[in-house]
């Protein structure tokens, strides 16, 4: 058919610009709405307290999926899962309907062997119960 199948998923501007946000097993589809995993990723990482943060979509009775938002803090920082939801809806920056329920603090992201978030390794760790998730 012509098109090359990459996985990516973007958005074409007016002017015909290509602008790639997210990659589609990355994204969490919620109640029939797309949530950008790398949105909330980018937006935790503007905390000050964060260092690494990785979004996976996790199973949800009511929603079909929702975010749980991993997150690993600078070296001597704090932070409680209350404050950073509350940073990430400050001024806009992420919508309401898109915030993660579910929390962790984890002392690294898992990484590829090419330093890519390993996020299907949060997934396993997820269904396994071996993540202390926290919900608001």
């Amino acid at each position: 058919d012509g098109w090359l199948k990459t996985g990516d998923v973007g958005t074409i501007s007016h002017d015909g610009f290509l602008t790639l946000t997210d990659r589609a097993k990355d994204v969490i589809k919620s109640g029939g709405e797309w949530i950008s995993s790398v949105d909330l990723e980018n937006a935790l990482m503007s905390h000050p307290a964060v260092a690494e943060a990785a979004v996976v979509a996790v199973p949800d009775d009511k929603w079909g999926e929702r975010p749980l938002a991993t997150v690993v803090l600078r070296e001597g920082a704090t932070a409680d899962f209350v404050s950073l939801r509350t940073f990430l809806a400050e001024e806009g920056k992420i919508a309401k309907w898109q915030l993660p329920e579910r929390w962790t603090i984890i002392e690294s992201v898992p990484k590829t062997s090419v330093g890519k978030f390993d996020k299907k390794v949060l997934r396993r760790q997820y269904a396994e119960g071996t993540l202390d998730v926290t919900q608001l």
